[in-house]
């Protein structure tokens, strides 16, 4: 194998990977969007720890739909089985790495790459619902009957 067809592998790789990412982001952003300002009057913990739970839940399976489209590439090119492809590609994917299961020596340099772009995604992630979170709970305090400049905002 040569290093142009890695080079190339790994760009599409990359690319598919970010524009999935990406569009996931923007769809699940924009649905927070519209349920944060549909829904102005604060609904409690457990309407914002429900919203925290589906925000995880279609992030994970972001994440999932990533692994697959690695663990396909890995199943077509380096390994006899999806369980093998699926398994390298989440614990590569998740920077656990065990080493038990390794790339072809030609393939090797994938294997870091999806590390490095999995640790990546789960920032971008991470960020989103932090500041989901923090949305949360700024809008939590500024309904707050117990917050002073809500009440003064009330009596004018």
């Amino acid at each position: 194998m040569t290093l142009f067809s890695q080079i190339v592998a790994a760009v599409l790789l990359l690319s598919v990977t970010l524009c999935l990412q990406c569009a996931g982001m923007i769809a699940l952003i924009e649905w927070l969007r519209r349920v944060l300002t549909r829904d102005t009057q604060k609904h409690g913990p457990t309407y914002s720890a429900v919203l925290v739970v589906k925000s995880m839940l279609s992030i994970v399976v972001l994440h999932g739909l990533v692994v697959v489209l690695w663990a396909s590439f890995y199943r077509v090119r380096c390994f006899p089985s999806w369980d093998l492809a699926f398994y390298f590609s989440a614990s590569s994917y998740s920077t656990v790495g065990y080493g038990d299961v390794v790339l072809p020596c030609n393939w090797r340099m994938l294997g870091p790459l999806e590390s490095i772009t999995g640790a990546l995604m789960c920032g971008i992630s991470v960020s989103v619902l932090f500041a989901l979170v923090t949305r949360l709970l700024d809008r939590d305090t500024r309904f707050s009957p117990a917050n002073p400049r809500e009440q003064s905002y009330a009596q004018r």
